[in-house]
């Protein structure tokens, strides 16, 4: 007999318990079974309630019943979800054991999704254990319940086991496990494990799959590697609106938001018979938040409208996170207000949209009246209205927010929250207090957190602690040349020139290159994209002229250029020069050049 785990939830008696006896009234009407009535009659009978949402009557009938049937079972388990009873179903998972279908694989497989539904992945567990006829439905249904949970590395253990046992995979087997790869942390071992299930893939012949090949591409995009995320996508025979998401979301989501919304004019052009869904615009619109292009984000939101999309949450949040990043805060807060009903997704976007314009006091007011509302702040909460008070400089109610973490919302810190935490004690220059939480960490700092400490020690030139986390940024991230970009800018400004050329030389002994700076301006409904280091653009002469036409007025007023962020130990006058060519000043004087005067620029 399998022992079963408790329920996670205290599952109170019914509100008839606590009433006197007279009270009670009869039910309306009962069924008993007819002692004459066949075995498939009773059956039936047992099924046929099922259905009807009789789930307290059918099981009464079932404990009369001595010789259930594989179907009656299936439906009872059913019903059990449907009506979010675990005590029910652990009942017939007991009375399954006694009639001796413990062995049945197809039940076994309707049991382990039962359990995953109520979170009682020990209880799923226990039933893979015992059954000895695994077939590859089994194998599936655990491979999905542990990947729920996040269990990812134990799916890719089993996976391997099962490979060597010669089960063969379905076509559900590779969604579950490609899903495994990013079910936990996203580790780079786990991205191996899954450019060898992309092998498998095309080895045995799955590639004509449109849901594999999806799952695949988003398995590339959550590790970064959009790349090969984008020669998947491309060499799909068949797309669904599912993929041409998947694609579109794998660009916004890893910086690259111009080719999110080229290859959105891509499907709307080239794919008449595909509609947009919900999960596409949300993308869409972080694309162009991301850019700033009001204009097309003004487009956007007339497509939704048209569309019956702006009763949707996280469409309706995403417009808001847009409209502030445009710098249409007002717009976004009108979103906001138009909300018939809000989750904490939408109050989250109004905290971070308040708190990226510096308007942190105006974010934690925010934060307060959604709890005062009922709405639960969840870990994304306490990073946004964090990242408002390291905007604002408001050090000591960022500290309160951190600490009531744990104590008034039983949510315990993430990396994230330490990253902010770290941020907002270093933009401050109170580097040491920073130092310290990252040693005082009860998990591992990693490289967001290091990485906030390095930014802080650009801001302070603070070489010390700045070599500190580099050292621990080079192990963690060893392709990542913007760690050694900022350490050789802190070493620039301190004047440690020896120390600029020896990072420089790290860099170029890894391989790796500073990725050139690269800036976004919408004019006339276009996007236009600017390079710092743009040879060949046509217009660069004009460009510059008029760059060292505003510089020389600006310095008339008492402007001084910032050149301490060139890398090079040359001349006051090379070094302006330098700096003139930033890629955001060249998409600043094509605005300039593009458009009206008075006409604001985005």
């Amino acid at each position: 007999m399998w022992a079963f785990q408790s329920p996670k939830t205290t599952h109170l008696p019914s509100p008839a318990t606590f009433l006197p006896r007279t009270s009670l009234k009869p039910p309306i009407c009962s069924i008993t079974l007819n002692p004459t009535t066949s075995t498939d009659d009773n059956n039936k009978l047992i099924q046929s309630l099922c259905k009807q949402g009789s789930l307290k009557q059918a099981l009464k009938l079932l404990s009369h019943e001595p010789n259930p049937t594989q179907q009656t079972y299936e439906l009872l388990i059913l019903s059990c979800t449907h009506h979010n009873s675990l005590l029910d179903a652990q009942s017939v998972h007991r009375h399954l054991l006694e009639n001796g279908f413990d062995q049945d694989p197809f039940l076994a497989t309707k049991l382990i999704n039962m359990y995953s539904f109520f979170d009682s992945i020990d209880n799923a567990r226990e039933v893979f254990d015992k059954t000895r006829n695994r077939t590859i439905y089994v194998y599936n249904a655990l491979f999905r319940a542990l990947s729920l949970v996040g269990h990812g590395e134990e799916v890719l253990n089993m996976y391997r086991r099962m490979n060597s046992i010669g089960i063969p995979s379905d076509r559900f087997t590779y969604t579950y496990v490609l899903k495994a790869c990013v079910a936990s942390d996203c580790l780079m071992s786990l991205l191996n494990k899954g450019k060898e299930i992309h092998a498998h893939i095309l080895r045995h012949g799955y590639d004509g799959y449109v849901h594999i090949m999806t799952t695949l591409v988003d398995m590339y995009a959550k590790f970064g590697c959009v790349s090969y995320a984008s020669c998947v996508f491309n060499e799909m025979p068949v797309k669904n609106v599912v993929s041409w998401s998947a694609m579109i979301a794998c660009y916004a989501k890893n910086g690259r938001a111009f080719e999110a919304l080229e290859l959105f004019r891509e499907l709307m052009l080239e794919t008449q018979d595909l509609c947009p869904n919900s999960v596409t615009m949300v993308s869409v619109l972080q694309a162009c938040a991301a850019l700033a292009a009001l204009e097309q984000g003004r487009l956007i939101h007339g497509y939704i409208l048209r569309k019956g999309l702006d009763n949707i949450l996280p469409v309706i949040s995403a417009l808001v996170t847009m409209y502030a990043r445009c710098g249409k805060l007002e717009l976004g807060q009108r979103v906001f207000d138009q909300m018939d009903k809000r989750d904490v997704v939408s109050w989250n976007s109004l905290i971070s949209s308040y708190g990226v314009h510096g308007f942190g006091k105006k974010a934690i007011e925010i934060f307060e009246e959604m709890t005062y509302n009922g709405v639960e702040p969840s870990p994304v909460s306490f990073v946004s209205v964090l990242g408002a008070c390291s905007h604002a400089g408001l050090v000591d109610e960022g500290k309160k927010l951190f600490e009531s973490m744990g104590g008034e919302h039983g949510i315990c810190p993430r990396v994230e929250h330490y990253a902010c935490m770290v941020d907002l004690l270093g933009r401050a220059n109170r580097l040491k207090e920073a130092a310290k939480i990252i040693e005082n960490m009860r998990i591992e700092p990693g490289p967001k957190v290091w990485g906030s400490l390095l930014g802080s020690c650009r801001i302070h030139c603070n070489v010390e602690l700045a070599e500190r986390a580099s050292i621990r940024l080079f192990d963690l991230e060893p392709t990542n040349a913007g760690n050694y970009v900022l350490l050789a800018d802190i070493y620039a400004e301190a004047g440690m020139w020896d120390e600029v050329k020896r990072v420089k030389k790290l860099l170029e002994a890894q391989g790796l290159q500073k990725v050139p700076g690269r800036s976004w301006i919408e004019v006339k409904r276009k996007i236009h994209s600017f390079v710092s280091v743009d040879e060949f653009n046509p217009r660069m002469e004009q460009l510059h002229a008029l760059l060292v036409k505003l510089s020389m007025e600006m310095k008339e007023e008492g402007y001084v250029p910032q050149t301490k962020v060139v890398l090079y130990d040359l001349e006051a006058v090379e070094k302006e020069r330098i700096v003139l060519g930033h890629s955001e000043k060249l998409a600043l004087a094509f605005g300039l050049i593009n458009t009206s005067k008075g006409e604001p620029l985005g």
